[in-house]
């Protein structure tokens, strides 16, 4: 995550090469993507999100998250915050914080018009995701078998994140692979919140809270039903944690 909001990249738009470096986890810092932090006139931030492969994301939940938390830490916002993303204006609010540690809350857009079939959901929440529930999530082959749907001739073009999704006792553990990435991610935002939608369908949780498990974390989903195929009100709630900080000369 880098605050642009002094301009290190002046045109906004660093190159797919120095995204790909930084991203690399051998030769550069490593991680699933890159974030912006942008000054907006609208908003009191902007976050720019791009992918390891270098090209733009679309939304990134727990991005959102982490961009909220780091937006704190650089004290331009307050407890409360309304910032811009690729799908639009997103609300959001730091919990609490501790140490390193900052849960913060982010509103999600809308769902509208999901597609229920034989055996899964195509759900969009900000980038789309396939959820399929199965058995004995922890121990599968997540890369090869996403891989089957991600690059199905139906996917192959556009690309899908693929979610595969188990009920527990008082949670549903997710495992994730996200597209743009092109591998398994340890925990997706919109991916959670896509399977939470999915298991409310499927009256495996009550109520309107879904709490889930990842393998990088715990996450709650609030959301309520207000269509046939619609969900709104939908909240994105979990720990942010700053890991390090540094300088890199790029």
């Amino acid at each position: 995550m880098i605050d642009n909001s002094n301009l290190i990249f002046k045109n906004h738009t660093p190159s797919s090469e120095t995204i790909t470096k930084l991203c690399h986890r051998r030769f550069g810092i490593g991680a699933d993507g890159l974030i912006l932090i942008n000054s907006s006139k609208d908003s009191d931030f902007e976050m720019i999100y791009y992918n390891s492969d270098g090209k733009p994301g679309s939304m990134c939940g727990n991005g959102g998250r982490c961009s909220v938390a780091f937006a704190y830490m650089l004290n331009l916002i307050g407890e409360k915050t309304v910032f811009l993303t690729s799908d639009g204006m997103h609300l959001a609010e730091i919990i609490s914080q501790n140490n390193e540690t900052t849960f913060v809350k982010l509103r999600m857009q809308d769902v509208k018009n999901f597609i229920k079939a034989n055996d899964h959901f195509i759900i969009d929440t900000g980038s789309p995701h396939y959820v399929f529930f199965t058995e004995n999530v922890k121990k599968m082959d997540v890369f090869s078998e996403a891989r089957k749907i991600r690059y199905s001739k139906k996917y192959k073009d556009k690309g899908i994140n693929v979610d595969f999704a188990e009920f527990m006792d008082d949670h549903i553990f997710v495992r994730t692979y996200e597209r743009g990435v092109e591998d398994e991610t340890l925990s997706c935002g919109t991916g959670v919140t896509a399977t939470a939608i999915a298991a409310n369908e499927l009256d495996l949780v009550k109520g309107n809270l879904c709490s889930l498990k990842t393998c990088g974390g715990d996450l709650k989903v609030y959301y309520a039903k207000s269509g046939a195929s619609s969900y709104s009100d939908i909240w994105l709630e979990g720990p942010a944690v700053c890991v390090y900080n540094g300088k890199i000369n790029l």
